[in-house]
């Protein structure tokens, strides 16, 4: 179990740590999920899902390039209607660890996002995250949702009249104005903000002259998107109050400590798992404890927004 000292709240949940199984990393499996939560994980996110099911993009899809992590998985996932069969699995494992839920779901209209977050809302998961991040298909650009406040707006009222459980929108880096977006995204129902998603990348193999992933482009997780999370997550509690998730490069626990700083409420930690395995969490933990008792916080509360004081 986690230190004492890690025990926190985020919106009505009591956790035992304010460390996140991030979306995308191990979050495919009711065994993989509960195996993060016993490890120290306060609350697991499952692997986004849409309607109907994807394959991805071939391989190779994912990358140690040396200062972070670039993917481009193509969101794989077996679609909706099979993704409430693991949820409600991996809910009955979760629930006698006292670890909440998150499910999370993408889409290409809104429309879409309707249907899904109808149909995921029938595994009673704790809180549904919404990936605006990807493409919308009825946009004659294909602008992302999360790039205007506008459209992100939809998305999240279209979810909110669906849903009953909480709701957390996932917001994407790469914007002129973060604040601005999550403002409204908050205005339209969102009851917290996950901040933020990968940052859109290229990496290039020198001797073949082509880049390395089948996709050409990823996203660029670990060490180096944590100056890029850390700004987004400041500039977000700035506009807004309510809590945060905030993810991005969190690989030690000095890194989480500095998410909590900048505002978040809780801290996601996801290319850590591929670094350091899912033990990452219990290592996290332990290295935030030190340094809480190091520099006298009494409390996660404590160090919540330091650098906003």
């Amino acid at each position: 179990m986690p230190d004492p000292l890690l025990a926190c709240r985020f919106l009505d949940f009591n956790l035992p740590s304010p460390l996140v199984l991030a979306s995308g990393i191990i979050g495919t499996s009711p065994a993989l999920m509960a195996r993060a939560a016993r490890a120290g994980a306060g609350m697991v996110t499952a692997k986004s899902c849409s309607l109907r099911p994807r394959e991805g993009h071939p391989n190779p899809t994912a990358l140690d390039w040396g200062g972070g992590l670039i993917n481009a998985i193509g969101l794989t996932n077996p679609g909706a209607a099979a993704e409430v069969e693991v949820l409600r699995a991996t809910r009955r494992l979760l629930q006698p660890l006292g670890v909440p839920l998150i499910a999370s779901i993408f889409a290409g209209t809104v429309e879409e996002f309707r249907q899904v977050a109808r149909i995921i809302q029938q595994a009673g998961p704790d809180l549904l995250e919404v990936n605006i991040s990807c493409p919308n298909v009825s946009d004659e650009f294909g602008t992302p949702f999360a790039a205007l406040p506008d459209s992100a707006a939809a998305v999240t009222g279209a979810v909110r009249q669906e849903v009953t459980c909480p709701v957390a929108v996932k917001l994407a880096p790469n914007v002129p104005n973060i604040a601005r977006i999550a403002a409204a995204v908050v205005e339209a129902g969102a009851d917290a903000i996950t901040a933020v998603n990968t940052m859109p990348g290229m990496v290039i193999d020198a001797a073949a002259g082509r880049p390395v992933l089948s996709n050409r482009v990823g996203g660029i997780s670990g060490p180096a998107l944590k100056p890029i999370a850390l700004r987004c997550v400041y500039e977000i509690r700035r506009a807004v109050a309510v809590p945060i998730i905030g993810v991005g490069g969190v690989s030690t626990g000095r890194d989480a400590a500095e998410m909590l700083m900048a505002g978040a409420t809780v801290v996601g930690v996801g290319s850590a798992v591929c670094y350091r395995g899912v033990s990452a969490f219990e290592e996290i933990g332990r290295e935030l404890v030190a340094l809480m008792k190091q520099y006298g916080y009494p409390s996660v509360e404590a160090i919540r927004g330091v650098c906003h004081r």
